[in-house]
């Protein structure tokens, strides 16, 4: 009973140091507390228009009929194309492109309407800007959209010439009907996609910059007092507990904000139980701050610590599966990126936020955050003990 009562307030005692050293350092308050509201929000309003549309485009109408004017006219009342140039000709049309007035040309070859009146292959060049690919999907995609339609309509006047009713027209030009639901992402926005685990990895790494700040000024300044008096019992356990406890309290009032105020500003997918999310943020949380500490005990400056983890984050990122598909990365690269938190928990965060999941069914993830937990804080309270010990050696060296 006494070992468990000195070991509450070793940490109660660890707690209150760990805290005092993050309020009274300017730095770290910015890294741990600004940045983590503004990011989120600054990307979450850089992403607000999460659809492009009205993307402008010129028009080379060589043909000059009835059936190029009804493609063109078809083409500008897309939602996300707008006919915002006229040309002559295709070099007056590269003129207005190279400016940037325009991002893509549509090009109407003098013997579109012959084509279609003969019953052969009419063709429309469209020339988009490859270079910005959310551009040149959004603008290929309304045109073949747009093509599709218009197709459509001249065979079913081509059947109601040759003698077939309505309905038999219809019939025939679309013997299959398909109908396409957009799950878990409605309006296909790039932002609803990709904010919520770049929340979490703002998360993931203004935790681990913040720490590693600290514990490289501890170590610049020779300050480690603290951690003698509270080792004098041998309770390391006890001591990193208390320092996780403070870095969790600042950790969970960031993951509210984020990931339940932004999350409503901004109308990202919310599907999951608020329960099951919790379930999986608290794992996260220490997995991530005992990680924090383990390495923040080896940052002998505090500039270290933000040099290496500014440098791995689009390592990260890139890791993560949301800028590249996890199945197209190579195994052993993928299997690495598993020393973070964010690895797993950005995956079955997102199943259970976007697509409504049960915790259920993340559960191989959730056992490997909570075993990640365990392992990081053992590898703290060991790296803490190494390092207390070796600088008491070396005090006792200079004296003697």
């Amino acid at each position: 009973m006494n070992i468990i009562i000195s070991g509450l307030k070793n940490a109660i005692t660890s707690y209150k140091i760990e805290l005092n050293k993050i309020v009274s350092d300017k730095g770290v308050l910015l890294i741990l507390v600004f940045a983590v509201i503004a990011y989120p929000i600054i990307y979450s309003i850089a992403y607000k228009n999460n659809v492009l549309t009205e993307i402008p485009i010129a028009v080379v109408d060589l043909d000059h009929t009835q059936s190029s004017r009804t493609f063109s006219r078809m083409i500008d009342e897309t939602e996300k194309i707008s006919v915002d140039s006229k040309c002559l000709n295709l070099k007056e049309a590269e003129t207005v492109f190279w400016e940037g007035s325009v991002k893509g040309i549509l090009l109407i070859p003098s013997d579109f309407e012959r084509n279609l009146m003969r019953g052969e292959l009419a063709t429309a060049d469209l020339y988009t800007d490859a270079g910005y690919f959310l551009l040149y999907k959004e603008t290929m995609n309304a045109a073949l959209k747009v093509s599709g339609t218009f197709s459509a309509g001249v065979e079913i006047k081509h059947s109601l010439a040759a003698g077939s009713s309505f309905n038999q027209a219809i019939e025939q030009q679309q013997p299959l009907k398909i109908e396409m639901f957009n799950l878990y992402n409605p309006s296909g926005a790039y932002g609803s996609f990709v904010m919520p685990g770049i929340i979490l990895l703002i998360i993931q790494q203004t935790l681990l910059i913040g720490i590693g700040m600290i514990g490289g000024a501890g170590r610049e300044k020779n300050k480690k007092k603290a951690h003698t008096e509270l080792l004098l019992n041998k309770n390391v356990f006890s001591v990193i507990f208390g320092k996780g406890l403070a870095y969790f309290s600042i950790g969970i009032f960031n993951s509210i904000f984020c990931l339940i105020w932004v999350y409503d500003w901004f109308d990202f997918p919310n599907k999951g139980s608020l329960i099951n999310v919790i379930m999986l943020i608290v794992p996260f949380l220490f997995s991530v701050i005992f990680l924090g500490l383990t390495l923040s005990f080896w940052f002998k400056k505090r500039e270290n610590s933000i040099l290496f983890l500014v440098f791995i984050s689009p390592i990260i990122l890139f890791l993560s599966g949301l800028s590249w598909p996890v199945s197209s990365l190579p195994s052993i690269l993928y299997n690495v990126a598993h020393v973070f938190p964010s690895t797993l928990m950005i995956p079955a965060f997102l199943r259970i936020r976007t697509m409504g999941v049960d915790i259920s069914n993340v559960q191989y993830e959730l056992i490997f955050l909570i075993s990640e937990m365990i392992a990081y804080y053992l590898l703290a309270c060991f790296s803490l003990k190494y390092f207390v010990k070796r600088q008491t050696i070396k005090e006792n060296k200079s004296i003697n």
